[in-house]
């Protein structure tokens, strides 16, 4: 696993321990021994993880640690606190800085390990999901990546799977007021549970006779639906080998009982708040794809959309041996409405023809907007003649109803010119199928307009 560690430490012997155990694992490391030398190295360098020494000079872990998680540049960035300090005040107090995880000297080196690479994982997932996000123009990214999800009002929905009555109390205790929290005793009805529900954090305790907690963690990483929920092991003193193994499979965090209510509730603030981060980037992402095959002022199809799937389209109904037909739509004297009314009136038109035009085709019916004024309908399983009555049925409807423009509602009268063809039996082509539908369409045009014609061959 190829990752750039950073490892933030005053005194040099330990920061050369760190960087020989990293090297070790075949980590690339970085080193900083303050405060403001770490930030800037985040600031301008990549970097996966942060290993930050709480005890530093000037400017302790803690401060170093709320700047970067306070930074949309760097908050992205997972930090794990490393020092001597073992209460649990002071975990309270590094998580509620911003930190991942927290570690205390001396470091168990599989503990560490198994902790960076879990880190990394996830590090690499924030920044294929920014990566995605950042690609287009639209969506707002900087509003997007400075949005501090940990302070939001919502309550999170949260699972905890708990085979012991006494322990299952004292969590409901806990989270009272701070988690909408639902209760399983069987680990087997907790993992439909989980997969019926969105939660954002599921706890599952190890406190099972006859059952290992473990493939519960592995069984939930497997499906898609619970994939990217944050799970966090509750473990009994001296599990420490099943926490190791845990984190391997993929679980984000442990608390070892007796569990700490601070710090049970700053580690599930800290999950909540990664996913709604990640959660909003894959949003983001999904509307991204939509933008991107999607014409913003008909709502429509695009003509990308066109060019990608009617080749599919059309393949589907040759191997079927299904009919298949496509007509083109071009508004008449378009530029005439332009000059007359601007741009603006244009634009009614043009989104009040889609609407028109939406409530004429089948759900199976893909329309797009080709360009312009001109718009695109492909039909499967419809033959020419059918084709060719609702593009009949299109064409009256717009030339009936006036269309209403501007705030006054301004009537003005549009027709439409309409070319059909479909799939020629034996040998055609998309390319072939489209230019008749074009020549149909010039007929139509060239013939007196507000007319539709069908091209056979």
């Amino acid at each position: 696993m190829t990752a750039r560690i950073l490892v933030v430490d005053d005194i040099p012997a330990n920061v050369r321990l760190l960087e020989v155990r990293l090297l070790a694992e075949y980590f690339e490391v970085l080193t900083a021994t303050n405060g403001p030398d770490a930030i800037e190295t985040c600031e301008n360098g990549k970097v996966d993880v942060v290993l930050l020494d709480v005890m530093m000079p000037d400017m302790d872990g803690f401060e170093v640690c709320r700047r970067l998680k306070s930074d949309p540049a760097t908050s992205h960035i997972p930090v794990v606190m490393i020092t001597a300090l073992d209460q649990v005040s002071d975990r309270v107090r590094g998580l509620e800085a911003g930190a991942d995880d927290f570690l205390t000297k001396p470091v168990n080196d599989l503990q560490l390990m198994t902790r960076v690479k879990s880190l990394v994982r996830l590090k690499s997932l924030t920044d294929e999901l920014r990566l995605r996000a950042s690609t287009t123009r639209n969506i707002g990214i900087e509003e997007l990546l400075s949005r501090n999800f940990a302070s939001e009002d919502t309550t999170p929905k949260v699972l905890l799977i708990d085979g012991r009555k006494s322990s299952v109390e004292r969590i409901q205790k806990m989270l009272r007021d701070r988690a909408d929290l639902d209760v399983t005793h069987d680990p087997h009805a907790g993992f439909f549970q989980a997969a019926e529900t969105s939660y954002e954090c599921v706890m599952i305790s190890t406190a099972f006779a006859d059952f290992d907690p473990l493939r519960l963690c592995s069984q939930l990483r497997s499906l898609d639906r619970t994939r990217f929920v944050p799970i966090i092991l509750l473990a009994e003193e001296g599990e420490e080998e099943r926490i190791i193994r845990g984190l391997e499979l993929g679980i984000n965090d442990y608390l070892m009982r007796p569990i700490d209510q601070q710090e049970l509730t700053a580690r599930l603030r800290t999950q909540v708040r990664r996913k709604r981060y990640n959660d909003q980037l894959r949003a983001s992402v999904t509307q991204t794809i939509e933008m991107a095959v999607t014409d913003g002022l008909t709502g429509l199809h695009n003509r990308r959309y066109l060019d990608s799937h009617l080749q599919t389209l059309f393949d589907r109904a040759v191997a079927r041996r299904r009919p298949l037909s496509v007509m083109i739509t071009d508004l008449d004297r378009f530029k005439a409405i332009n000059d007359a009314h601007g741009h603006d009136g244009g634009d009614e038109v043009l989104r009040e023809f889609a609407r028109r035009l939406r409530k004429n085709v089948r759900g199976i019916d893909l329309a797009c907007r080709f360009g312009g004024e001109e718009f695109v309908v492909v039909m499967p399983d419809t033959e020419g003649a059918v084709a060719e009555k609702v593009a009949e049925r299109i064409r009256a409807e717009i030339a009936q109803a006036a269309f209403a423009i501007g705030q006054d509602g301004k009537a003005i009268e549009v027709t439409v010119s309409v070319g059909v063809s479909s799939v020629l039996k034996g040998v055609d082509t998309v390319a072939a199928l489209m230019k008749r539908a074009d020549l149909a369409l010039y007929e139509a045009k060239s013939g007196g307009r507000n007319r539709v014609v069908a091209k056979a061959a």
